[in-house]
């Protein structure tokens, strides 16, 4: 069994050995916490595109040449995640902290393939209605590319000229189809051109509408807490030469094995992308001196003062008393972080002989910890990190340990990711109307309208056949482009000042931390006969300068 404990290490796949299928779930290694919901909703939402980019004004949406096939939110969020995340040879993620991306790829693909079901149905309908009574097909649709063109595509009103323009064209229409001088069987067809259209649309009107039930309940349950983690059947190859299922299956592990790399990249005063701003900067720095002056001291490496605070660290959910403390234990790791600019586009991962998966090897950690001090660009880091709140708060704190001459340095720095914008927690609303009262003409009431009116109806025929085509779709209807570096977690997440318990949690777990490595600071010293007289009156200045942390800018230097 050892084999599979490496692979769900390196690869994060999770085995079920009971009988059948192996069919992947969402959320199987650690649950979902809200902010992954919260993500993964967004692929079952409709509504405009747009609204995406008052999020994050990095992201893109490319204009349709034809406004008819202008994707909405759920489809083009889908179709930019699938690209980006799953795509043979696309660019590296950033992690995405406090949430799960494999779950928000599973659930663009669940939402795609309810989207799928209703177009093999839409299209069907647009073959039978389409093929047999083309010239009337095409009619309406340009009636309806004309409105939309006239009134927009976020749902504006044409206007008074523009439904005059429309209700001309097709009184033309009519008369000329009326006066055509044929008889017989080919009559009464080319007066069926008009009307069979509507009778498909009636029927395109009812799986749209179906469809639209199923992917809002999704979208509801996901942000209620209640949904159920998402089957990707799509990715469990039917026979050996299942090429896009072993596609999807490779792609998913991938996205799980990025997701665990050691290396991190620093974006200036962006911060540790992945990890959020520096809020707060703590450094010690002291002269190296034997404790006997007439002796030496022992030989150590900063490597030796990492791991003592490592162990430390696994700890320090442990106090003396049964009362508060940290609910888990901090989840330790050692960051290799590599400088990448403000205004970066893109990001890398080790590769090369001291490369392992997505990952720098041990020994390769151990020598930059060791020597890698000054001049070079990889440092090595010791991560503490907590999540809280559900995913909506990541805490982290990075330890550096440098010798240069004979100063020791120690370093400690704390960053802060917050909860993602308000704009993924709306929850989907029911479309209402009023009309007049039967018997109370002068009393208006409300009623609920079909969640697919009519232009939607046509855009969702209209765009079916062509999702057989995603390239071309995207050439004709637009897409969304993620804003880049991407990662699911990070370019979404609002700063948590404006949150009265996560600033405390932020501030209050900085105390423990910090302490705590000073304390491990002071052993290993000890341990190497240095003298830490001068060490222990810089640790309690640190100490009392941790009492009360204010969140700063450290990373904006005004120089």
């Amino acid at each position: 069994m050892a084999g599979f404990e490496d692979l769900k290490a390196t690869a994060g796949v999770d085995f079920d050995f009971s009988p059948g299928a192996q069919i992947p779930l969402s959320g199987a290694g650690g649950g979902q916490t809200q902010v992954s919901s919260a993500l993964a909703a967004t692929s079952y939402r409709d509504g405009d595109v747009r609204a995406i980019l008052e999020v994050n004004d990095g992201a893109k949406v490319t204009d349709a040449r034809i406004s008819l096939l202008e994707p909405n939110l759920g489809e083009a969020f889908t179709r930019a995640i699938e690209t980006r995340m799953l795509a043979p040879g696309r660019a590296p993620l950033v992690q995405s902290f406090g949430a799960e991306p494999q779950t928000v790829v599973e659930h663009a693909l669940a939402a795609k393939r309810i989207r799928r079901q209703r177009d093999r149905r839409l299209t069907v309908i647009m073959a039978v209605f389409g093929v047999l009574f083309l010239p009337g097909v095409l009619a309406w649709l340009g009636l309806f590319q004309l409105r939309r063109t006239l009134a927009g595509s976020q749902d504006k009103r044409a206007g008074s000229l523009g439904v005059m323009a429309l209700a001309a064209v097709f009184v033309l229409i009519v008369l000329f189809v009326y006066n055509l001088e044929i008889g017989g069987l080919l009559q009464l067809y080319v007066w069926a051109l008009l009307p069979a259209p509507i009778v498909g649309w009636l029927l395109a009107q009812r799986v749209c509408e179906r469809a639209a039930r199923n992917l809002r309940a999704h979208w509801s349950d996901l942000l209620g807490g209640g949904g159920a983690g998402a089957r990707v059947p799509e990715a469990v190859p039917q026979n050996p030469n299942d090429a896009e299922a072993e596609r999807l299956r490779k792609g998913l592990a991938k996205v799980s094995a990025e997701q665990n790399s050691n290396m991190v990249h620093y974006a200036g005063p962006k911060g540790i992308l992945g990890m959020g701003p520096r809020w707060g900067r703590w450094s010690l720095a002291e002269d190296l001196f034997p404790a006997d002056p007439q002796g030496d001291m022992d030989g150590f490496r900063a490597w030796d003062v990492i791991r003592a605070m490592y162990d430390d660290l696994r700890m320090v959910n442990r106090g003396p008393l049964h009362t508060g403390g940290f609910r888990t234990a901090p989840e330790l790791t050692h960051w290799v972080v590599r400088h990448v600019g403000e205004g970066a586009g893109s990001i890398s991962r080790p590769d090369g002989p001291h490369a392992e998966g997505y990952s720098m090897t041990p020994i390769e950690v151990q020598r930059i910890c060791n020597e890698e001090h000054h001049g070079a660009n990889d440092r090595h880091y010791l991560g503490a990190r907590w999540v809280m709140h559900d995913g909506n708060l990541v805490l982290n704190y990075l330890t550096r340990v440098s010798v240069l001459h004979r100063v020791l340095r120690v370093e400690f720095s704390a960053y802060a990711l917050g909860p993602v914008k308000g704009f993924f927690l709306q929850k989907p609303a029911a479309r209402k109307g009023q009309t007049r009262h039967p018997f109370k003409p002068w009393k208006k009431v409300e009623r609920e309208l079909p969640l697919v009116d009519v232009k939607e109806v046509v855009r969702l025929a209209a765009r079916a056949p062509l999702t057989w085509f995603p390239a071309e779709l995207d050439k004709w209807g637009g897409k969304l482009s993620l804003p880049e570096p991407f990662g699911l977690r990070h370019v979404w997440a609002e700063k948590p000042w404006r949150h009265r318990f996560m600033t405390d949690d932020a501030l209050e777990t900085t105390t423990p931390v910090v302490r705590e490595a000073m304390r491990s600071l002071l052993r290993v010293l000890r341990e190497n006969r240095v003298d830490v007289g001068p060490f222990e009156a810089k640790v309690k200045g640190i100490s009392g300068a941790v009492e009360n942390p204010e969140p700063k800018k450290p990373d904006e230097i005004g120089a």
